[in-house]
C-alpha cells in the first residue's frame, strides 16, 4: 500500500465528495491545506483525539500543510453532537486552562518546527472579531429544516426537550472555519460529519470552492460506546505511562485490531501478521506498548510492560505508586476500618467478605480474620491482583 492510498483508507470512514475525487489532487503533486478542529471542553488531549493527530500527521508527512485548530470559541458554545441536553457553557478562562498544554502533547506526533510545519491556531482570532450583522449573513446560508433533522434535536423534540438557538449556530461557526483558514480538506470523527458538511456547503456558497471533508473511525465497541472517552471519564495523554498501559489494557477484546489502526503508526500488514502470531494478550500487550512509546518513550513504555506483566499477570508487588494510609500509633488498627476508609472496598462488608475469601494479603501473606489488628508501619496490603496500600504510622 502506498502512502496516499494509506492516508485514503486507514482508519477512514468516508471521504465527501468521492475518494477518488480527493486521491486525484493528491496524486497531481498539489499540495492542499487542511485541518482538524479540536474541542477543549475537557482538560489535556485524550485518546479519543489521537485519531485525527496521527491522520494530520499522515498528511504532513506527505508535505501538505497541515493546522491543528483549537476551537477555544465555538468550545465556550458546546457542540450539541450527540446530545440530548444542552451542554454546560464553558468560560473563556476554562477553555484555556483546559488546552494549556495541548501543543506539547500533540507535538509528540506532529512537527510544529523545522522543514513544513504544523500550525497551531485558536478559532476565536476570526469567530469572537464577527459583527452581529456578519453573523447573520452567514446564517443566510443554513436553514431551519438542515439542522432540525439532525438525530439529537429530533430525539429532544420527541421528549420534550429544549433545543437552544446557540446550538443551532454552533455548526455556522464551525463551517466558518473553513472559510476563514480558506481550507482544501477538513477531518473530523465521523460524529462530525453533519458539522463538516455545512462547512462543505458553506465553502461552495461563499467562495465557490470545493472543499474535501475526511470522516475517520470512532473507536467503539459492540455496543457503540466510544472506547476511551466515556461520560466523565477519558483517557488523557498526560497519564502516567503505567496507567496509560494498564487502561489500554482494560480495553474490550473485540476492539483492540481496531485501536491499533487507528491509534498506532504500525502497518496494517504487520498489524495482520501479529494478530496471527500473537495471542490475545500478548497481541493487547504489544499495543499498549505501542501506544505509550509513541506518547512517553520506548524506554518507559518497556518499564510500563514490565509493571504490568508483575503485577497485573504474577500478582507481585509494584516498585513504585502505592497509595499510603497514616494511622496514629495509638490507633486500633481495625483492617476492616482501614479497608473501607482508605477507598480499597467500597463497604464493610464487601471488606469482611473478601478477607474471608482469602482475597486480602499483608505482605504476602494471607489474612482470614476480619478482626485482624496487627498492622506494621510500612507494610503492604494487596485486595485481589490490582488494589496496594502501603500503612504508614505516623
Amino acid at each position: 500500500m502506498d502512502k496516499i492510498e494509506e492516508v485514503l483508507t486507514r482508519g477512514v470512514e468516508k471521504i465527501y465528495p468521492s475518494k477518488e475525487a480527493l486521491e486525484k489532487v493528491l496524486r497531481s503533486d498539489k499540495k492542499i491545506r487542511l485541518y482538524q478542529g479540536f474541542d477543549p471542553s475537557m482538560p489535556n488531549l485524550h485518546l479519543g483525539n489521537v485519531v485525527g493527530i496521527l491522520k494530520l500527521k499522515q498528511f504532513q508527512d506527505l508535505g501538505h500543510e497541515v493546522v491543528f485548530l483549537v476551537g477555544d470559541f465555538t468550545g465556550m458554545i458546546g457542540d450539541p453532537t450527540d446530545k440530548t441536553s444542552p451542554r454546560p457553557q464553558l468560560t473563556r478562562k476554562q477553555v484555556l486552562e483546559n488546552c494549556k498544554n495541548w501543543k506539547e502533547q500533540a507535538g509528540r506526533v506532529l512537527k510544529f518546527s523545522g522543514k513544513n510545519p504544523a500550525q497551531f491556531l485558536y478559532n476565536s482570532q476570526w469567530l469572537s472579531k464577527l459583527s452581529f450583522a456578519e453573523l447573520l449573513n452567514l446564517a443566510h446560508h443554513l436553514t431551519y429544516q438542515q439542522t432540525i433533522k439532525r438525530d439529537m434535536f429530533r430525539k429532544r423534540l420527541k421528549q420534550d426537550k429544549d433545543i437552544y438557538l446557540h446550538e443551532f449556530l454552533y455548526p455556522l461557526m464551525q463551517s466558518y472555519d473553513s472559510v476563514h483558514m480558506n481550507v482544501d480538506l477538513e477531518i473530523g470523527g465521523s460524529d462530525q460529519m453533519f458539522n463538516m458538511l455545512v462547512g462543505r456547503d458553506l465553502m461552495k456558497k461563499l467562495k465557490n470552492k470545493e472543499k474535501f471533508v475526511l470522516t475517520t473511525k470512532l473507536l467503539v465497541d459492540s455496543r457503540g460506546e466510544k472506547v476511551g472517552k466515556t461520560t466523565g471519564n477519558a483517557l488523557f495523554l498526560n497519564v502516567s505511562p503505567a496507567d496509560m498501559y494498564g487502561a489500554i489494557m482494560s480495553f474490550p477484546d473485540e476492539v483492540i485490531p481496531l485501536s491499533f489502526e487507528l491509534l498506532t503508526r504500525v502497518p496494517l500488514q504487520s498489524i495482520k501478521s501479529l494478530k496471527k502470531e500473537l495471542s490475545l494478550i500478548d497481541f493487547k500487550k504489544r499495543l499498549a506498548f505501542e501506544i505509550v512509546k509513541m506518547y512517553h518513550s520506548e524506554k518507559e513504555a518497556k518499564e510500563a510492560q514490565e509493571n504490568f506483566e508483575k503485577v497485573f499477570q504474577k500478582g507481585e508487588m509494584p516498585e513504585e505508586n502505592i497509595s499510603v494510609y497514616e494511622i496514629k500509633p495509638v490507633e486500633k488498627t481495625d483492617i476492616i476500618k482501614i479497608l473501607t476508609e482508605s477507598g480499597l472496598v467500597n463497604s464493610r462488608g464487601e471488606a469482611k467478605r473478601l478477607i474471608e475469601q482469602g482475597a486480602v494479603d499483608i505482605n504476602n501473606k494471607t489474612i482470614t480474620d476480619s478482626q485482624f489488628n496487627q498492622l506494621e508501619n510500612n507494610c503492604v496490603i494487596k485486595v485481589g491482583k490490582k488494589k496496594f496500600l502501603k500503612i504508614k504510622i505516623r
